[in-house]
């Protein structure tokens, strides 16, 4: 059943058809071939898969992002962060990284991110001279953040998926987050200086004062969302209907930029886009519920702990299949399938589940940006108006550079778990 099935997913992904509809098609076609089960525990399993209290966090961050974005707190953080570091050259282009860092503190989406955060910067870099595909490359690497810095919709599934801690994985997605957001930011200003670009990136910067000023309330977003959550004010998924409140109140009120119009839209798409992620969510529920059953996840461990003599072979293969399947399953699917199957596998190597959580989210979040489902590679090819084929070239750099954060993140757990001593 489970070859069938395996079979069958990849065969549906190859001819096109939609990741939740693949899943699920392949699912009910083991339950109706190869299992004396009834078809009504398809539907069961669907419903059960998506009924979960954290998971409500999912849609509600997607709707904060969309408010950030229609109520211009994106924009206040882009001006802010090219006061922080716009003032040398390349700055610009640091700003792009550290502007997604705080965004990602609150949108918990890299796709998000990449719209919110790409709608502004891409085509301001353009304007100072730095090629439009390489603008659209950062962007599309540092929106990867998104998903790594908490609160993250992927920690959340990892969470949910392997029983752990979803409080645990938001402390210590901090230090892998900021390692890749730091080591971005460095290889961006050497990089520009190497080329000669942003040589007048401190022009239309506004002094900190101003910017502080003028970014203040947006600034408290972040802080009160994560240090609501690690005070124990609230749940993680509490946190996310505070975030949608506060983007509520600052673009209605405060800004005055959010007016019927305005929230229509930004509901639709976040409709749209939680309808999506949900779908994706219960097919890949049934989907780990029938391999369960069959006895994938045992057999799989088995193999590995005869294949692998130690937990450092074990990492190493599991960082090369885990980029692999990043590069051709959506994120959401591959983490709700694999987590239940790995997470086992990986405690009984000796690996923290908390460790090993960030290890698959940033190898994962490494297939947004490399095709053929590189998401957010799409999302900002389409922010500028550039084919796939003018893009990639300048993504190589960026994608090395995150490797060899990941190899670090991998073989370093303090960079993960040394923060939740103090939790």
């Amino acid at each position: 059943m489970s070859t069938f099935m395996l079979i069958a997913m990849v065969v549906l992904f190859a001819a096109g058809v939609p990741i939740a509809i693949a899943i699920a098609a392949a699912s009910i076609g083991g339950i109706a071939f190869f299992t004396p089960l009834p078809l009504l525990v398809a539907a069961q399993k669907l419903m059960t898969s998506i009924d979960s209290f954290p998971l409500m966090a999912v849609p509600f961050f997607i709707l904060a992002g969309n408010l950030m974005e229609a109520g211009g707190i994106s924009a206040r953080l882009v001006e802010f962060a090219k006061t922080i570091v716009g003032g040398v050259r390349g700055g610009l282009a640091c700003s792009c990284v550290l502007t997604c860092m705080i965004f990602a503190s609150v949108s918990g989406s890299s796709v998000a991110t990449t719209f919110a955060i790409g709608a502004i910067l891409i085509p301001a870099m353009a304007r100072h001279g730095y090629p439009k595909s390489f603008a659209a490359a950062l962007q599309a690497t540092s929106a990867e953040l998104g998903v790594i810095i908490p609160p993250s919709i992927p920690l959340i599934l990892y969470g949910v998926s392997a029983e752990v801690s979803i409080g645990s994985l938001f402390v210590a997605g901090f230090g892998p987050g900021l390692l890749i957001g730091g080591a971005l930011m460095i290889f961006v200003y050497f990089y520009c200086r190497w080329n000669g670009w942003g040589a007048n990136d401190h022009v239309d910067r506004l002094d900190l004062l101003s910017a502080v000023k003028q970014a203040f309330l947006a600034l408290l977003m972040p802080v009160i969302i994560v240090g609501g959550i690690y005070q124990g004010v609230f749940t993680p998924t509490e946190a996310s209907v505070v975030a949608v409140f506060y983007a509520l109140l600052l673009g209605v009120f405060v800004y005055r930029t959010l007016g019927v119009k305005e929230i229509v839209g930004v509901l639709r798409r976040s409709v749209i886009s939680s309808t999506i992620i949900m779908f994706i969510i219960a097919a890949a529920g049934l989907f780990s519920f029938l391999i369960t059953r069959a006895g994938v996840p045992a057999t799989i461990g088995a193999w590995l702990g005869e294949m692998m003599d130690s937990h450092l072979t074990f990492l190493l293969a599991v960082n090369i299949f885990l980029f692999v399947v990043g590069m051709f399953i959506e994120t959401s699917a591959a983490i709700i399938v694999l987590a239940p199957i790995l997470a086992p596998v990986a405690i009984s190597f000796g690996v923290d589940p908390v460790h090993f959580g960030l290890i698959m989210v940033v190898n994962l979040a490494l297939g947004m940006i490399t095709p053929p489902l590189g998401v957010n590679l799409f999302a900002a090819c389409q922010v500028a108006g550039l084919p796939l084929q003018r893009v990639i070239p300048k993504l190589l750099p960026f994608v090395l550079v995150c490797l060899v954060c990941l190899m670090v993140i991998t073989h370093v757990p303090e960079i993960s778990i040394g923060l939740l001593q103090f939790f």
